[in-house]
């Protein structure tokens, strides 16, 4: 039972200001027909993907405690830009790739990300 609940990526819990994100290949084209020039691709300084999950953004330190040592179950987050299903181009030097399951993923904190983008909702 144990082992059927670590083999799926929905049990992921990414923390503070991360997002995971499933790479893609940079000489495809966005839903929207975003195309990046292939100088990008030779210098490999930034990549893109689609993010599947965010973590709950930045921690703010919580002032009401009267001892700064005490811990406080009541953490306050300022949240992200980014959220699931957009696609983002970010800093590779500052990403991380894990692999699970015979998929790459990438850890990217949110301050590496230069460009988000959304597909309009439907409403």
């Amino acid at each position: 039972m144990i082992q059927e609940y670590l083999n799926s990526i929905d049990n992921f819990i990414v923390v503070g200001d991360r997002v995971l994100i499933k790479p893609r290949d940079m000489e495809t084209h966005t839903r929207s027909g975003l195309v990046l020039p292939a100088s990008v691709k030779e210098k490999e300084e930034i990549q893109s993907g689609y993010i599947l999950k965010t973590g709950p953004g930045y921690p703010i330190p919580n002032t009401d405690v009267e001892e700064a040592w005490k811990v406080t179950e009541d953490t306050k987050y300022i949240g992200m830009q980014a959220s699931a299903g957009d696609l983002a181009i970010f800093l590779k030097s500052r990403s991380h790739e894990i692999e699970f399951e015979n998929e790459k993923y990438i850890i990217v904190p949110h301050s590496s990300i230069l460009l988000l983008i959304r597909d309009e909702l439907e409403v």
